[in-house]
């Protein structure tokens, strides 16, 4: 995440604080899970999905290593995180991310996400997506 949203490696402080200051707990059972990918026996990436309430789901922490992205591991690892948080009876999906990540919100648009108004807060938000999970 620092690497490209401040154009420079991340330091081992910044990633000690990042880990410490930000809680996985939200990505737990049984209403969270963090899921993890693998490609050719190596691991390729994961995303988060927790519930925020009763009906709607949301994805945390999409992340494809740089040598695979642009082969569909994206959107993989999102229709999973569809999957299980139907499972769970969400009947929508939201996300947050920000402007620079260009890729990441083009390929929300083409899996069917809509941008809408800022619901969370989070510092790194700078647009908002939601999907219906319903047939």
């Amino acid at each position: 995440m620092v690497s490209r949203y401040h154009g420079r490696a991340a330091t081992d402080a910044e990633i000690r604080h990042e880990v410490e200051e930000t809680s996985s707990e939200s990505l737990e059972p049984p209403r969270g899970a963090l899921l993890v990918a693998s490609f050719q026996g190596q691991l390729a990436g994961c995303v988060g999905v927790r519930l925020i309430d009763d009906d709607v789901a949301e994805m945390k922490r999409v992340y494809l290593r740089e040598r695979l992205r642009g082969r569909g591991g994206g959107a993989v690892l999102a229709e999973a995180a569809e999957r299980i948080a139907r499972t769970w009876g969400a009947r929508v999906m939201r996300l947050d991310t920000r402007s620079d990540l260009i890729e990441a919100r083009a390929l929300y648009v083409r899996l069917g996400y809509e941008e809408i108004p800022a619901y969370s807060r989070s510092p790194y938000a700078e647009h908002w997506f939601e999907k219906s999970l319903v047939a």
